[in-house]
């Protein structure tokens, strides 16, 4: 796909991937429009995207079916079509599964799945009106290869793997392209809080710029997936070849955590 003179929407764009996200599409000639839950956080990611193109910034809480509507309705109001979705809004919950509560549990499968499948929907016919288009689902390693503490993390993520997969399938013949993005851990607000956890399964953090710029190569090949680069590609080939491994090593490496 070419980028340049693009509409592009990405949902949580606030902060983190999705801001980054927004930047280098803006960099690359796109026309972005912001949507997150915090005014002022999808603020500051509009005043980095430079003068000269109509960006529009949308409040919006994902989750919920009055505010999908609104979004839905000004983008068909202000463009008539969509050429590329991004769907990256989500939480990371963490800790053991004894202390997740009924309400965080709902909270995480409604903004990690059902909002990217329900907008989707939504967004079909703007998509289809400017096909050829695309889909994009922010998902993360966590979903090839899941690891204690992030049970109910890990469930989101092989959800939305698993919804990528099918609706490319269903869109093949459509004229919608959908690409799955499973980056590693990277260095975001909703991971500050976690970073002790996090970096028990992953030493580094990675740069949402970098990832974000790598997000978009993908999107640009038409690619079905992306993931980065390194020895998480073996893991994952090992995981669906040989899971006992990965529960071995995965184990070893949280008890090595704890006795630290």
């Amino acid at each position: 796909m070419r980028l340049k003179g693009k509409c592009v929407l990405i949902t949580g764009a606030g902060s983190g991937i999705g801001r980054a996200l927004a930047v280098e599409a803006a960099r690359r000639g796109m026309t972005v429009a912001l949507c997150g839950r915090r005014a002022d956080a999808l603020a500051e990611t509009a005043a980095l995207l430079g003068a000269g193109a109509a960006h529009i910034v949308i409040q919006a809480d994902v989750t919920g079916p009055d505010d999908r509507r609104m979004l839905v309705n000004r983008i068909r109001e202000r463009w008539g079509k969509l050429d590329v979705l991004i769907n990256n809004a989500g939480i990371v919950p963490g800790g053991a599964v004894e202390s997740l509560t009924d309400d965080a549990l709902e909270l995480v499968l409604a903004t990690n799945v059902t909002a990217p499948i329900a907008l989707t929907r939504d967004l079909l016919p703007l998509l289809l009106a400017a096909q050829p288009s695309r889909v994009v689902n922010v998902g993360s390693m966590f979903g090839d290869i899941a690891f204690p503490l992030f049970a109910a993390y890990s469930a989101s993520k092989f959800g939305l793997r698993g919804f990528s997969d099918a609706l490319r399938r269903e869109f093949r013949d459509r004229g919608v392209g959908v690409t799955y993005a499973a980056p590693r851990a990277t260095k975001t607000e909703a991971v500050d809080s976690l970073e002790t956890l996090i970096t028990s399964v992953q030493p580094r953090l990675d740069d949402p710029s970098a990832v974000a710029a790598e997000i978009w190569r993908a999107v640009e090949k038409d690619a079905r997936s992306v993931y980065p680069t390194g020895p998480e590609r073996m893991f994952i080939l090992l995981q669906r070849l040989f899971p006992g491994l990965i529960d071995n090593a995965v184990c070893k490496q949280m008890a090595r955590q704890i006795a630290g």
